[in-house]
Parts: structure tokens; sequence; C-alpha cells
């Protein structure tokens, strides 16, 4: 709220004044005559009405006053601009990660909670999704409708293509789809517990290649140092537990994030893991400029007309039980 002629206010003394000086006796008119009781005449409470409709003629100026000070109400809009960051998030669905050392459930059970977390806490930015095995293939392109893409994660599954590790193939995968993008910034967020076995590509090429467009990649090596848990299903003796052990690359994984600029991460548990993108993601953060409008709307009008209904009703007022006795 605002007045845009906040001096007419100034107005309000002479009216305040003339209240006080009607107060006093200084103001107003006498009856014809004099009745030492208006009780005979039946109008005992005449004082009081006139009362009222004095204090309806003072609320009608009041109101007058105020219009001419123009009130303003203000509806606030906020712009947000985003200097924004393209994101391709890379995740390996091969067999191995079943793997049930990176809590909850397994490894790509927490991959997909952390990285759905990692989708939320980026709203102006523009993120994908590519899953490889021994293919690749792109779950959800670039885009900022991030309720498709969270149910796009929550729907990677293993067994979508064929068992395997194609780490240079995945990777580039995630470049073609970020090599056009306009964005200031560009990322990929590579996660894997394995190394490369499949595919045409060879990881530290496709590395290259995403140097090449300025293309950052930040690498994540998921599972424990040694033995882990791997879960066999026996359609005889039911589910059963064997022991693998943890062949995660770290050499070409930090090689990788190396030559293009990024950064290699291990992640032995679900709270290191989402410790690390919580890490990407404060590393990687848009600029957000913003710019708030306000715009006004002018309340003179509503109290003109509040003043014209104070001064009508107050007229009735004085036609109907104002009427002076001659």
């Amino acid at each position: 709220m605002r007045f845009a002629q906040p001096y007419m206010l100034l107005l309000t003394i002479p009216v305040l004044l003339g209240v006080v000086l009607a107060a006093r006796g200084n103001l107003g008119g006498r009856a014809a005559a004099l009745f030492s009781s208006l009780d005979l005449l039946g109008r005992g409470h005449r004082g009081v009405r006139f009362m009222v409709m004095d204090a309806l003629r003072v609320l009608a100026l009041l109101a007058l006053v105020v219009a001419l000070a123009r009130p303003q109400s203000g509806h606030r809009d906020i712009i947000r601009s985003s200097e924004g960051v393209d994101v391709m998030l890379v995740l390996d669905t091969s067999t191995s990660m079943q793997a049930e050392d990176i809590q909850p459930g397994n490894r790509l059970m927490a991959a997909r909670m952390v990285a759905k977390r990692f989708v939320e806490n980026r709203p102006f930015d523009r993120t994908g999704l590519v899953v490889f095995a021994s293919q690749s293939f792109t779950q959800c392109p670039l885009t900022l409708d991030h309720g498709v893409l969270i149910a796009l994660i929550d729907a990677v599954h293993f067994g979508m293509v064929d068992d395997g590790t194609a780490i240079g193939v995945g990777l580039a995968n995630a470049v073609s789809r970020l090599k056009e993008s306009p964005a200031k910034s560009r990322v990929a967020v590579l996660l894997t517990d394995g190394r490369n076995n499949m595919g045409s590509i060879d990881p530290l090429t496709a590395a290259r290649v995403a140097e090449t467009f300025k293309i950052k990649v930040y690498t994540v090596g998921v599972g424990v140092e040694g033995m882990a848990l791997y879960p066999i299903d026996d359609p005889v003796f039911g589910r059963r537990y064997e022991r693998i052990e943890s062949d995660v690359d770290e050499v070409t994984l930090k090689k990788i994030a190396a030559i293009t600029g990024g950064k290699y991460y291990r992640a032995t548990s679900g709270k290191a893991l989402t410790a690390i993108y919580d890490e990407i993601n404060r590393l990687e953060k848009s600029k957000i400029d913003e710019k708030m409008t306000i715009e006004y709307n002018d309340l003179g009008s509503v109290l003109c007309a509040a003043a014209l209904c104070l001064v009508g009703l107050e007229q009735l007022l004085r036609l109907t039980l104002g009427v002076k006795v001659p």
C-alpha cells in the first residue's frame, strides 16, 4: 500500500479542526424553539441521532481526502532469469549394480534415490538421463519437466538392455545430447560400479570428445572396497547371496574427470553417495537473477463510492429521523 499524492492528506487537518470546533459548540445551528425537555415531544434520543449523522458526514469527508491522496495497493511479480546448467545423468544398469553394499536396497536403488534428489534441487536447470549396460540409450532427453524425469528415473531397472558395462558408449551418448545445448555450462555425471568391457567406443575417447565440446564430466565409482554381497535368485532354493569383488576402474574414471575438468568420487555407502551428489550440485550451481516488478491498483474510486454512500445515508437519516421542530 502506498499514496501517490500523500500531501493531500494534509486536508485532514481542517476537517478534524472543524470537528473539534463543532464539538465545542462553535459551529452548527439551533432549533427555532427551546424546550425544557425533548422527551415531551417523544424525541429524547435526538442529540444522539444528530451525533451519528454528523459522524457520517465527517467520515465521508475523510474518505474523500484519502481518495484525493490516491491510495494504491501493489501486486508484486518476481521474474527469475537463470544462467542455467544443462546436466545429463549417466547411470550404469549392469547386473553388478544389484550388489547390496550401498543402502537403501542395492547400488542401483541408491543411485536412483540420489539422482531424484539431485534433480529436485535444480529446478531451473534442464536435466536428462542416459542409461547403459552393454549398450546405451536415452531414458529422458534434457527437460525442465522434472516430474516426468523423476518418474523415468524410477522406471530404470535391470534388464533394460543386455548385461555388460559400456562406459564409453554411455558417455558418448550423453555428449551427443549435450553438444548442441546453448547452455553456458554443460555437465555429465557418470555413475558406474565397474570397468568398460563392452561397446565400440573407448571411455577416454568419449572423454576427449566431451572436452572438445567443453562438457565437464564428474565420475562416480560406487561400491565398497573389497567384497560385496550379491543376490542370486535360485528357482529351487530361493534367494541366496554370494560375495563378489568390487571392480571399479578408478584409474579410467579419474582420467575421464581430469580430461574434461571434472572430478572423480568414490562412494562406499549410501550416505557418501548422497554427499557426492550434493557437492556436485553446489559446484555446478546455476546463476539466478531476480527482477521484481510491482503493479499498483488505484483505490481512490472505492473510497469515493464509500464517501457517496456515507453522504447518502446521512441525508436519509436527516430526512427521516433528524427533522427539527420549528
